[in-house]
């Protein structure tokens, strides 16, 4: 007899639409998500909605989008093997996410440590209606498409607690509309910026996907290096520099990475020499990315076309979850 075809679990994961895409997030998140094609059954959004939140700072969410759908296609998420669309695409979203915000305390929603973490960080005087509301939106994003799997970071948890409780609490009152969803722990590297500090946009910090190779070697050129060693033949502490942590990354040969930290100890070695060779290193692994990139970008039709299949496929099985839920909470 032959055996039954094993049923693949729904991994849902979304990003904000914040403009071209840096090492950070390929290394940080999208080889991940690549990785997860042939085991799970993705769905993966654009979270345009969610960049509302920012409205205050000047938005070009339109535009920010498509540069997020190119780097994805870029960096191997497949659409023969993955939904791809953007979360606006949906019209199913907000009623959805209306209905949920009927059940959802607003003490869960001020207790949530990302909301005030957030306020005090960016200093935030008068949070809005959305701001507060975002881990609700969130909820509604993994339960509208039957989301069993959220792919987080070991120190996100908390993150996705309210979308858990949430989905618990309609279940216990309501019964299984849509399942619980549970965490996938993953993996994601935190990948140094020019700075040192974590690679973000905001920092000014970031090599960015789609960046010229001339442009990846002058900003690996100015890259803060290890602090410790003002002079080329000092000796270098690998483990404190963040050329050495994109080394690890880039370089797969063990052996060659091992001379590179004896040479740097011992002092054999210099900071520039190191971030010429990592220069290459990277703008070698990018190179390929980079050349998929440029044709996806002229060829617009095709990436609509994806985002259009995607939010089709995406829209079956959202309209089947909304009737349940308006069923469910007898307002059909």
């Amino acid at each position: 007899m032959n055996e039954p075809i094993k049923r693949r679990k729904r991994v849902v994961s979304g990003m904000r639409p914040t403009g071209a895409l840096h090492i950070g997030h390929l290394h940080g998140v999208l080889q991940t998500w690549a990785g997860m094609q042939d085991d799970y059954d993705c769905f993966f959004f654009i979270a345009d909605f969610h960049a509302l939140t920012n409205w205050h700072e000047g938005l070009n969410v339109l535009n920010d989008s498509r540069e997020v759908v190119l780097d994805w296609l870029s960096c191997g998420l497949d659409p023969s093997r993955s939904t791809i669309f953007k979360q606006s695409d949906i019209p199913q979203i907000p009623p959805f996410h209306l209905i949920l915000s009927m059940f959802t305390p607003v003490g869960w929603l001020l207790r949530n440590p990302t909301y005030k973490e957030q306020v005090e960080q960016l200093k935030i005087e008068s949070p809005n209606y959305g701001f507060l509301g975002y881990p609700v939106l969130q909820s509604a994003d993994v339960c509208m498409y039957k989301g069993e799997l959220v792919p987080i970071g070991r120190d996100q948890a908390p993150h996705l607690n309210l979308t858990v409780d949430l989905a618990q609490a309609f279940t216990s009152k309501f019964g299984p509309v849509f399942p619980v969803p549970d965490y996938l722990h993953s993996e994601f590297p935190t990948v140094p910026g020019t700075d040192n500090r974590k690679m973000s946009k905001s920092y000014g910090n970031a090599i960015y996907i789609k960046e010229s190779e001339e442009s990846t070697t002058e900003k690996f050129m100015k890259m803060y290096t290890d602090p410790k060693k003002p002079y080329k033949n000092d000796p270098g502490h690998p483990d404190e520099c963040p050329v050495f942590y994109l080394d690890k990354i880039y370089i797969k040969n063990p052996d060659e990475l091992a001379e590179i930290r004896r040479t740097c100890e011992s002092g054999e070695r210099g900071c520039v020499q190191c971030k010429r060779e990592m220069a290459a290193a990277c703008n070698d692994f990018l190179r390929p990315i980079r050349e998929k990139r440029e044709r996806l970008a002229e060829n617009p039709e095709e990436v609509d076309r994806i985002l259009s299949d995607g939010a089709k496929k995406a829209g079956e099985v959202a309209e089947v979850v909304l009737g349940d839920t308006m069923k469910a909470v007898g307002i059909r």
